[in-house]
């Protein structure tokens, strides 16, 4: 009965999420006489909605057409059509809701970010460079490549205290290595003093963790990747601390008074107690990483404030940051950390972790406001590697198309071209496991010492071009997982964590990174270039990016025959002129327009 397509330029002007005061033009076709008064049914999130008469414009092919203007402010709106027959029956399309996002004016996000490729390092298990101290309790592994520590202790803890020796050193002596992908910017693990080999049990903000090296080694660390056109994002763990911190000082090695020993503690605002001293808010239940109250003023100045700490390590040269368990911060932190983060360096990003889509998150019962323009620059980009695996393992190729258009229409482009599009993290899988077999191992002891058989571990290699190539030309910045180019495997936790294999690395791999990686960079289309699917079905995805009068098209077929090109072209990824793209094949070709 009625027509009307949010991503088509004819039914909503402008497209996508706009700045906040834009005209935003609403049409819809309504099958002629079968309505006497259409109105767009319109609402702020969370405000009740307006009723708009829509003005009747004219009839096309049996369809009367009727359109309507809204001007709002920055928010998330939410809209569908009420429509009143001959008959007097409401007929309400408000339940079908479209979703428009209202940015804040002004913002914006760093270029320098868009087109690039950003390398996660996991610094324990990268590459261990000099000598750094070890701590007394510490663990220290010579077996460099070993199975990592994950059988808990006699009281049932798996402490994570065993180190494999990665280190800023380490990571120093691989830039050039890094760079040869094509990397511009290295998203660090946390770099704090902490107890553990992950650092998400931060025990001192204000110092980095000795076993990773001394500020020396960090500044050259940073020196040295400037040098490579590499910028250094850290990690920012302000949800929660470690039990084992200045601040919290459960076991009495700091010096100094934490929450947990003294109500007097000058931290004892930080933490909530339930009933002090052993009864506390935890991290989803995990007693050794005590939550911070954040509506704590203390806190949020010791992080935002103008002597705090986002401002301190970015005056030593970190560049952007990307924060933990963004769902879990509140509106005024993310902002303040936006603000600070800021005010010491325009050009530099906020990533946030949010698995979800981040322009209509829900987390705790409250409707996040992530990406309106003051608080995140771009998120971690789950949604996309989940559609990527769906594609590439099952060839649900709609699943895919509706992903892309999805974030296409409700983030805001800057944000969009920002993305930070993962197939790996320290969270996840490894992706060449979770392409290359469908067999999930029970115990942790099955996954410690499960390796695939060469037909899983090839078919793995043959999935993860493909899905690296889609990761790399889709709208957003790739960010490659250490070792996933060099043919790591593992399942979760802490087998996704295990040593780079230098000596050992897939060079096949290695060799379609660094080619895929540098027809990225050579690409200026790839930057903030627009998006169009051709077709997406049946095992079978292909798109183009276009922009400056040029077009490129990338194709993906993983179904059982051949698809036929209108005309001969070049690959690039082969040099091959060819007017096909053959079975479980990818093309990639130019063009002008």
């Amino acid at each position: 009965m009625i027509l009307y397509n949010s991503m088509d330029v004819y039914y909503r002007n402008p497209t996508g999420a706009v700045e906040e005061n834009t005209p935003v033009t609403i049409t819809i076709k309504v099958a002629r006489r079968k309505a006497m008064d259409v109105r767009l049914v319109f609402y702020k999130d969370e405000e009740m909605p307006q009723y708009i008469l829509m003005d009747w414009v004219g009839f096309d092919k049996g369809y009367d057409i009727y359109t309507a203007k809204v001007v709002p402010d920055a928010g998330l709106y939410w809209y569908g059509f009420q429509l009143s027959g001959h008959e007097d029956i409401v007929k309400d399309h408000s339940c079908a809701m479209w979703q428009l996002t209202v940015y804040k004016k002004g913002f914006e996000t760093p270029d320098w970010l868009k087109g690039g490729i950003i390398y996660h390092i996991f610094i324990d298990r990268f590459c261990r460079g000099k000598n750094t101290p070890v701590r007394d309790t510490a663990v220290f592994r010579e077996d460099w490549g070993g199975i990592p520590e994950y059988k808990p202790d006699e009281n049932g803890i798996l402490k994570n205290n065993n180190f494999f020796g990665g280190n800023f050193a380490g990571i120093c002596e691989k830039l050039d290595y890094i760079k040869s992908f094509g990397v511009t910017a290295i998203y660090l693990s946390p770099i704090f003093e902490a107890y553990s080999n992950h650092k998400y049990d931060t025990g001192d903000y204000t110092r980095l963790d000795p076993m990773f090296g001394d500020e020396k080694d960090f500044e050259n660390l940073i020196r040295q990747a400037d040098k490579r056109g590499i910028r250094v994002i850290c990690d920012g763990v302000f949800n929660h601390t470690g039990d084992d911190s200045v601040y919290f000082n459960k076991y009495g090695r700091y010096d100094g008074v934490g929450a947990y020993q003294s109500q007097s503690s000058p931290y004892y605002g930080w933490f909530t107690f339930n009933n002090w001293n052993d009864d506390y808010d935890c991290w989803w239940g995990v007693k050794t990483l005590p939550v911070i109250n954040k509506n704590c003023d203390e806190f949020l100045d010791f992080i935002t404030g103008e002597k705090g700490i986002i401002k301190a390590w970015m005056k030593k040269g970190v560049s952007s940051w990307r924060l933990d368990v963004a769902d879990e911060l509140p509106d005024a932190m993310l902002e303040g950390i936006r603000k600070a983060a800021k005010d010491e360096n325009p050009d530099s990003v906020i990533i946030g972790e949010v698995w979800e889509d981040a322009s209509n998150k829900i987390a705790y019962g409250k409707r996040r406001k992530y990406l309106l323009g003051s608080q995140l620059d771009s998120v971690t980009n789950y949604p996309l590697k989940d559609a990527i695996i769906q594609f590439v393992k099952f060839g649900n190729a709609q699943v895919l198309k509706n992903v892309i258009q999805s974030q296409i229409e409700n983030y805001p482009p800057q944000t969009l071209h920002c993305l930070m599009n993962i197939l790996g993290t320290h969270d996840a899988m490894r992706i060449l496991t979770v392409l290359g077999t469908d067999r999930r191992p029970e115990t942790k002891e099955e996954m410690a010492l499960y390796e695939m058989n060469f037909e899983e571990y090839s078919r793995g290699v043959s999935r993860l071009k493909a899905a690296s190539l889609l990761q790399m030309f889709l709208p957003g910045v790739p960010c490659i997982y250490y070792g996933d180019e060099a043919g790591l495997q593992g399942y979760t936790d802490p087998f996704n964590r295990r040593c780079y294999p230098w000596g050992y690395e897939n060079t096949e791999l290695m060799r379609w990174y660094r080619k895929i990686g540098a027809i990225r960079r050579s690409e200026k289309v790839f930057k903030t270039g627009g998006y169009h699917n051709i077709c997406a079905k049946d095992g079978i995805f292909i798109f183009e990016r276009t922009g400056s009068g040029e077009k490129i098209v990338i194709g993906i077929n993983l179904s059982a025959r051949p698809i036929n090109l209108f005309r001969q072209r070049t690959d690039i990824l082969s040099g091959e002129v060819t007017n096909k793209l053959p079975c479980e094949k990818y093309i990639m070709y130019k063009e002008l327009y």
